[in-house]
Order: structure tokens, then sequence, then C-alpha cells
């Protein structure tokens, strides 16, 4: 039965990785999410929007701008979903209780007698400093800090800060939505006695890809933001800590920080180049160019019911390794009845796919290219004779079955599947290329170029320059024009990223 509940969750600063174990478990089994417009949508579950469900309400605002609504009648929504019957997350940027009005709506709720829970997040006034290097308190510097929302402007009369009071505190400042006011709180604070030159520094963006720090002074960083244009979402941090930012500075020094890449990778396999990218700084853009269908796999049920009959098992790719695996254990077998055959991979990233199920390689070759794995095969006093099940994809160049059949092998050639555009994102990466904002495209499949090409037009794809995971990807950008700026020398995952760090 549904759990009818509200959860105020904090969605934390912005970067995914920072929201609570607690918070990320509450989004996966949520009925609905009503969500904020500092909440990143890479918390949303994924197809959540074309399934349906969860059902998802955007209520947020940024920076002035007019929220698509009230929040009272936020308010009203969670008590009708909640009263439906479902089981709903109240996703709010940062921490619920921190500048976020989670309390008033808390209060609605236990007025209207509806179960909730509170979940904290990271607050940005904590994390932004410290993705620019910068401690709120350390010792000899600052033994304390202070929070405070900057949204009320201190030149108007009847302020509910002590500006003042705040200046004569010590300490470290940490300012909440007031680049707008920035001004004349710093003017409010010299007033107040503090020093004008005590360092502040302005963070937009804080622990997104696309972070801006700005340093100063208290009696210039306004001035400084100014000039650079840095708008909202920004923290303010007043203080001496700020001085540590030189020796501190982590996340903006990271090698791909400030570059905007494309990755082009199915679904189903993007994840770990999307992490080894955002783990070097990169802001990753996923626009799977192709997708993963399965074809007939009559052909593959019989050849495994009739597996013992092969002397070797041949695998291409991490796709054909789970779909045959799939349709193993759907038959009722194990790694068991892969005894006595030999197995050879392409590459690495194959053989470690047969791995996690339990299963050695025999043979891998140095070139991971189909070419490399017939030059081993060729060397070898076990394949003329021998029966060999090869599982691919559709439309897979014939070098390897051609190559066995010369050498006298018998190779059953078994389709389990076909690359088909995709263009999830596209729309969002052509406007991002129009506008010059993507510095490089990642390609690891040939496929995935001709996919790249008609899911954004030729024209803008010929404008940013791709990073390939080895030379028949590279024939393929070629081909179409696309200029070819990094090659894996090893066709792998880290290869590929090894390759776009080159000139880093």
């Amino acid at each position: 039965m549904t759990e009818e509940k509200v959860f105020l969750v904090g969605a934390g600063p912005g970067d995914p990785g920072l929201i609570t174990v607690r918070g990320k478990q509450l989004i996966e089994s949520a009925d609905a999410i009503v969500y904020d417009g500092l909440a990143n949508l890479a918390l949303l579950p994924a197809g959540a929007r074309e399934a349906g469900r969860p059902e998802l309400y955007y209520v947020g605002k940024r920076g002035g701008e007019k929220a698509p609504v009230t929040q009272d009648e936020i308010n009203s929504l969670l008590v009708k979903l909640a009263r439906e019957g479902k089981r709903v997350v109240r996703l709010k940027g940062g921490d619920p209780f921190v500048f976020g009005r989670g309390s008033e709506e808390a209060q609605t709720l236990n007025d209207a007698s509806v179960p909730f829970e509170i979940v904290p997040g990271v607050t940005a006034g904590i994390a932004a400093p410290a993705y620019a290097g910068i401690p709120v308190t350390h010792r000899g510097l600052a033994t304390s800090v202070t929070f405070v929302t900057g949204h009320e402007d201190p030149a108007k009369p009847n302020t509910q800060t002590n500006w003042s009071a705040l200046a004569k505190a010590g300490g470290t400042i940490v300012v909440y939505m007031g680049v707008r006011t920035l001004r004349n709180i710093a003017d409010a604070l010299i007033e107040g006695g503090m020093a004008g030159e005590i360092p502040a520094a302005a963070i937009q963006w804080g622990t997104h890809p696309r972070q801006r720090t700005v340093v100063a002074t208290l009696e210039t960083l306004a001035s400084k933001a100014e000039e650079q244009n840095v708008t909202a979402p920004v923290v303010i941090v007043i203080g001496w800590s700020v001085v540590l930012r030189d020796e501190l500075n982590w996340f903006e020094r990271r090698p791909l920080f400030g570059k905007r890449i494309a990755v082009t990778r199915a679904t189903q396999q993007a994840h770990a180049l999307n992490e080894k990218l955002r783990e070097l700084g990169a802001d990753v853009i996923e626009m799977p160019a192709t997708q993963i269908a399965r074809l007939d796999l009559t052909p593959l049920r019989a050849a495994i019911d009739q597996i013992s009959d092969y002397d070797w098992l041949i695998f291409t790719s991490q796709n054909a390794v789970a779909i045959f695996w799939e349709q193993l254990l759907g038959g009722g077998r194990d790694a068991r009845a892969l005894a006595g055959v030999k197995i050879a991979a392409v590459g690495p990233a194959t053989a470690g796919a047969l791995l996690e199920h339990g299963i050695a390689i025999d043979l891998i070759p140095e070139r991971f290219v189909a070419e490399g794995l017939l030059e081993m095969m060729r060397g070898r006093d076990d394949v003329a004779g021998a029966s060999a099940l090869y599982v691919t994809a559709e439309g897979a160049r014939d070098v390897l079955p051609e190559g066995l059949a010369q050498i006298g092998a018998e190779i059953n050639v078994i389709e389990a599947y076909r690359s088909v555009p995709d263009g999830q994102g596209a729309e969002r990466l052509s406007r991002a290329i129009e506008t010059g904002k993507v510095d490089l495209v990642t390609f690891t499949s040939a496929s995935s170029v001709k996919a790249y090409v008609d899911v954004v037009g030729e024209l803008l794809a010929l404008r940013v320059p791709a990073a390939s995971i080895g030379p028949q990807t590279s024939e393929a950008l070629r081909g179409v024009g696309i200029e070819v700026k990094y090659e894996a020398k090893e066709s792998t995952i880290d290869g590929l990223v090894a390759a776009v760090l080159r000139d880093v």
C-alpha cells in the first residue's frame, strides 16, 4: 500500500553527487516529485517524463523570475497530492530549512494533518565555498560563521537583518541571494565598522561544472561582479578565510574544468564515460546518438542449447555479452554450461563484462579491434577445423567471420542486436552547438557517428571536433567531414579519456 506522506528533501547545492543517501532513496520510491529550479534535474528518475511516473511538478524560480506557481499554491499542491494517497517528495535546492521555506511548507502540512518528514541537504552556503577552496571556518582566521539572506535590501527601512551588528561580530559572513543587493550590503557592513579591505568572493553556480568565482575585497566585490556579469544563483563569502582560496582551490583546477563535452554513447553504456569526464571537471551533455535494440533471439537461444558443440565463443562488444548472458540464464543455464568452450574478446571492456559473470578470457588481442583478434587466432593451432559461435551486432564488419572461414574454422554468426538512432537530448545539444557552448563530442562507435549527424544535422555536426575511440570510428567521422581532434591509442573508455587529456 502506498504511504501517504510528504518528504521535504534537500537536493543539495547542485552537484548531484551531494544528495544524501536517504534523499536518493526517497526520490526513487516517490509517486510524485515537486521540485525547485535549483534542484539538479539529474536527480529526477530517468525516463520519468516519458513514463509519467513518478509525476513531476516544476514549481521553481531563479533570480527574480516570476514563479510558475505561488508559495500558497505549492502548499496546496503538496496537501492535495498526499490526500490522493501518494508518496510525495518535495525536492528543494540546498537544505529545506536554510532559506528554503521548508518550515512554512511543513507548517501547512501539519495544519492539514498530513504526515511529513524532513530530510536535510547540503546547503550551498557551505558547499559552494568548499568547491571554491574557501573554508567558512579556519583556525586563526575565522572561528564562527553567520548565514544571512541578501534578499532584503539593507537600504530599505525596517530590514530584519542587523548589518551593523554583523559587521562587529567577526568571523565569516555567508550571504545567500545577495548578488542584486551586494553593493548595499557592502555599504551597510562598512558603515557598521567592517574594514573595506576584508577579502570577499562571489561564487556563481557553486558545485556545478560551470562554477565561477570572483575574488576581491568587500569594498570592490560589487563592482568586480558587475564587470564580470555575475548573476544569480550566487553565494557571497566575506571574511579572512577567503585568502586560503589560492591554496585550496581544487574544483576549478581539475584538468577538464570549463570544458563542455557531449557524450553520444548509448545510454546503457554511457555511465562510465560520463563519470570519468565529470570527475575530471567536464560539463557533460548526454546525447545518446544510439540505443540498443534486441533482434529476434530465437537463433541465439538455439545456439545456446547446443553450446557444448562449439570450440570457441567470440564477443566483440559488451552489448553482445549482456544479451548472451541474459539468454543463457533465461534458458536455465549458468557459467558451467561454458566449460570446455574457449572464450575470445576483442578488448578489455568486453573481457571485463565477461569477468563480471565469472568468465576468464582465453584470448584477447594487443590491438583492440577485429583485425587484432583475427591476427592472434591465425597464430593458434586450435582454430582451423574448430567451430565458433560469434555473437555480434547487425551490420557488423565481416572482417572476423571471413578471416576465420579462410583459416578453416566453421563460424556461426548470430546478430543479436542493432544500434538504432536515439537522439534523446538532441534539441538541447543542438542549441548548445549553435551558441558555441560545446568544445568536444565523443564517439565510441561508427554507428553513433551516423546517428549523431542525423539528429543534429550536418551543418551543426561539422562545427565541433570529435574524440574517437579507435580507427574505425575515426574513419566514419572523417567520412562525414568531422574533425578528429583525438583518437584513443587503446580502444577503451580509459583510452578515450586519456586521449582527451593529452593536450591538457
